[in-house]
């Protein structure tokens, strides 16, 4: 069922109606008991920290406790004791918000139709098959980049967070938030035509496509479901569920192609397998195909083919199980030449080899058969929170976590060579080759690497080069971590390196980094990267001389009307079309600075 656009005086959580005379539970003691033994412990490299919690808001704690990464954590609690918690962590009390259901309503009549441009849209996390990052058609020029101006701002209300990546298709923005609404906004004011509620928080990019006689936005959630809506309108055309494991999520966007959708599937068992009296671990990444029509599975291939069994039992006499793991966080990339999709896997989270983890894989796209398997990192088993190796349902060897997060991209090298281009967190690209099952062409290392390090989310290539990002966020030593490099397709070798001067963040944080963890995009004679300090910058392709620098850490004024600030830029990467730049500004996850605003930019005379 539809939702309405914003709720008129709509409290920002459904807790906020426990019983005003009731004792309140005690937050102090539930977070001793529930979420000390990682928040407090500094070995916990991708937990935040006690402090940094302080720069969240209770709403935002609920949702992450409710539907998000810290839900099998919060199962049992009760609304209050999740509110006292929330209350505790954060310093904050609730707030209400009052919101005008009419306030940056689009006016008029909708279009009757989404007429779309292939050439200069933004669809999807890639915006192409092959995943590049490349919009060859962006409606601006490299001269034009130092011009750009905040155009209008949209804020996700209270804890709603956007970190799902843009989508620009027919002079609309489609945009999910934490908060699991989906919203369609117009490009150019960013005024809103219509949202959708889903079962959880959105991260995914919504991808669009014309099925039969109408355009159907396709998105995942947190939940593991797939829901196809109506561009137009915003209604539910149908939704799937892909996976039954409690902690299952559509991380990565769909794909689509010739009337199917191909959806990736992960998950955060890895947070939840710590504790003791977890049957840790059970979950399998994958890949599921879809009839774009109907929303009927027609194939689900696992990354790890063997189910998991029990092997034996934990200190606790919990049974243990593996494989397991293999999550498949990016979104695949299609090779429309040779029928097959390549997607990149997670780490393991069991001692029970496999190869199906922080792998490269090959599926047919018409069967879900596996073509190839290049593993890049065997032996690579990690929990979120396992400071001692072997205690309960820890891996006995823990290793780096080094997942494969950023799609890989099909690219044509000089002399026409088709190299499949693959980023890891160790900090290192590959680069494989399509039509000898996967086998290593070269590799190039560029930064160190870690749980947190190395290549995160999404790198880019044009014709000339591929560019990449690095985060190194948590390596020892790295003073200023973050660098920005070109290398050439063919050979790997690198054409410029830039790393970051001390960032200074406008905003109030406990980690100032410029770390560079979010995906990137190019257009000709730029390359944009966004940055944990809050800025957005555009690079020069020719040597890495930075064009443009804009702080999205900051308080803005919205079309909607809502209070919203910038943050940390993490995850989704900037989206460009019709001479408009987009970018979501806000995810704190690993540095506190949270926000909830999209940015949009353009230049004047354009």
């Amino acid at each position: 069922m539809k939702s309405a656009t914003l709720a008129h005086f709509a409290l920002l959580t459904p807790f906020a109606l426990s019983a005003a005379w009731a004792a309140e539970p005690d937050g102090s003691s539930i977070y001793t008991q529930r979420c000390s033994v990682c928040h407090d412990s500094k070995a916990m490299e991708r937990t935040p920290t006690r402090e940094e919690l302080k720069n969240r808001t209770p709403e935002s704690v609920v949702e992450a406790l409710t539907k998000g990464v810290m839900r099998e954590q919060g199962k049992g609690l009760s609304d209050g004791e999740m509110r006292a918690v929330a209350k505790f962590v954060t310093g904050k009390d609730f707030a209400i918000v009052q919101v005008s259901e009419a306030q940056g309503k689009c006016a008029g009549p909708a279009a009757s139709a989404i007429v779309s441009d292939e050439s200069k849209d933004w669809n999807g996390w890639g915006r192409d098959a092959a995943n590049t990052r490349f919009q060859p058609n962006p409606g601006l020029s490299a001269a034009d980049v130092p011009k750009l101006k905040l155009k209008w701002a949209f804020g996700f209300p209270g804890a709603q967070l956007g970190y799902s990546q843009p989508t620009l298709v027919g002079g609309r923005v489609f945009v999910g938030s934490i908060s699991g609404l989906v919203y369609s906004l117009d490009a150019k004011t960013g005024c809103t035509w219509w949202s959708y509620k889903t079962e959880s928080s959105v991260r995914p990019a919504p991808v669009v496509a014309k099925v039969g006689n109408r355009s159907v936005v396709f998105i995942g959630d947190d939940k593991a479901y797939t829901y196809a809506l109506d561009a137009i309108t915003g209604d539910l055309i149908w939704k799937e569920k892909l996976d039954e494991h409690p902690v299952a999520r559509v991380t990565g966007a769909p794909v689509f192609y010739q009337n199917r959708l191909y959806v990736p599937i992960s998950s955060i068992e890895e947070v939840s397998g710590p504790n003791p009296k977890y049957e840790c671990c059970k979950f399998r990444g994958s890949v599921a195909s879809l009839d774009a029509v109907t929303g009927k599975k027609l194939w689900k291939t696992f990354s790890i083919s063997d189910p998991p069994k029990e092997y034996k039992k934990n200190s606790s006499g919990t049974a243990m199980f593996g494989p397991a793991g293999a999550a498949v966080w990016l979104s695949p990339t299609i090779d429309t030449k040779r029928k097959v999709l390549y997607i990149g896997t997670g780490n393991s989270y069991t001692d029970i080899e496999t190869k199906g983890t922080n792998s490269i894989q090959a599926l047919d796209m018409e069967t879900g058969s596996t073509k190839w398997i290049n593993q890049i990192t065997p032996r690579d088993s990690f929990l979120v929170g396992c400071a001692t190796p072997g205690k309960d349902n820890c891996p006995t060897e823990s290793g780096p976590d080094v997942d494969f997060g950023a799609s890989p991209v099909l690219v044509t090298a000089v002399g026409g060579k088709q190299l499949l281009l693959c980023g890891q967190k160790s900090g290192i690209l590959y680069a494989l080759d399509p039509d000898k099952r996967g086998a290593l062409v070269w590799q190039m290392r560029l930064g160190q690497g870690s749980a947190l390090g190395g290549i995160e989310w999404g790198f880019a290539a044009d014709k000339d080069a591929v560019y990449v990002a690095i985060s190194d966020i948590v390596v020892r030593g790295a003073v200023n971590p973050g660098s920005l490099a070109a290398l050439k397709l063919a050979t790997g070798e690198k054409i410029w390196v830039v790393t970051p001067d001390k960032p200074v963040c406008s905003f109030q944080s406990v980690k100032c980094t410029g770390a560079q963890s979010a995906a990137i995009s190019v257009i000709p004679g730029v390359v944009f990267s966004g940055a944990l300090d809050g800025h957005m910058r555009g690079y020069s392709t020719k040597d890495g001389a930075i064009v443009w620098d804009f702080d999205t850490g900051k308080s803005w004024e919205t079309v909607n009307g809502v209070k919203a600030r910038g943050g940390s830029i993490d995850g989704a990467g900037p989206t460009i079309s019709n001479g408009m730049l987009y970018t979501n500004s806000g995810y704190g996850r690993f540095t506190g600075a949270w926000g909830n605003v999209l940015l949009a930019f353009g230049v004047d005379e354009k």
